[in-house]
């Protein structure tokens, strides 16, 4: 069986940059362990891009803090990791969930059976929503989320998006 890993915006406007915490930068280098037990192939990506007129948006006006601007330093991948990721593995999307990426990793389950694991941040924004469109996607693939390697906003948030998935079917890694 295929095991897919989905590294979900480890940008560095998430770890260090202007919506970065101290459990964002914590969890880099087990992210890093973690896709480094993935073959390359096996390993895709989402990154949050947004436009010059990101504080226009609903988005915008809902968290009013500019981040992930394409083509900014905030918007890159943390470069060790995006190291480890094919180019185009990388999904860059302009909202929480990537309905490219389900789609995308729902062709390769068509063609032989997976199992798919999350990880990245923010826990309670778009690693839950990734997981759940995945699930939506795909009802009978196994998806996990590893919480040690992911962070929430807040520890309560992240812990609270842990159980919401694990309600809706998502395997909590121990």
């Amino acid at each position: 069986m295929r095991k897919i890993l989905v590294v979900v915006d480890m940008q560095k406007d998430f770890i260090d940059g202007s919506l970065g915490t101290k459990e964002a930068v914590g969890i880099v280098p087990a992210v890093l362990g973690k896709i480094k037990s993935y073959d390359k192939s096996d390993i895709f990506a989402t990154r949050d891009t947004h436009q010059k007129d990101y504080l226009d948006t609903r988005e915008g006006k809902n968290l009013p803090v500019e981040h992930c601007i394409e083509g900014t330093e905030g918007w890159e991948i943390n470069p060790e990791i995006a190291g480890n990721i094919l180019t185009d593995h990388i999904y860059n999307k302009p909202t929480f969930g990537s309905v490219t990426l389900a789609k995308a990793i729902s062709e390769i389950a068509a063609k032989e059976e997976i199992e798919i694991e999350l990880i990245g941040l923010c826990t309670d924004i778009c690693v839950i929503s990734n997981a759940l469109l995945l699930k939506a996607y795909m009802p009978e693939v196994k998806i996990s989320v590893d919480p040690a390697c992911c962070a929430g906003v807040t520890p309560q948030k992240h812990a609270a998006a842990l159980e919401t998935m694990a309600s809706c079917q998502i395997h909590i890694n121990d």
